[in-house]
């Protein structure tokens, strides 16, 4: 089983993202129990200021699509679509190790 990554950019609509941020706080310390979680990690750009990114880094793609699936990241789904200024972009990666990132 191979490890799976994505990089995912939500662009908040204008003002939101202070909010979108506090959401996806939320969501990563959720997150933190769920099997198969090694990273998600919250960050902003420092040169579009209503983008926020998510770096996610799991056991596997089936971990991370089961995750999706649960009551509460359902909940949070539906709490943050309101705050998008349109849909996110993702982008898979296959990590392969580095510094902080023990792939079990």
């Amino acid at each position: 089983m191979s490890a799976y990554g994505c990089y995912v950019k939500f662009t908040a609509r204008p003002g939101q993202r202070d909010a979108l941020v506090e959401h996806l706080l939320r969501a990563a310390v959720g997150v933190s129990s769920v099997a198969g979680c090694q990273l998600y990690l919250i960050n902003t750009s420092p040169t579009e200021p209503e983008s926020v990114w998510v770096t996610e880094v799991w056991r596997s793609q089936q971990e991370h699509d089961a995750s999706l699936t649960t009551p509460d990241a359902q909940e949070s789904i539906k709490q943050v679509l309101p705050l998008l200024a349109g849909s996110p972009e993702k982008i898979d990666v296959l990590p392969v190790g580095g510094k902080g990132l023990t792939l079990a």
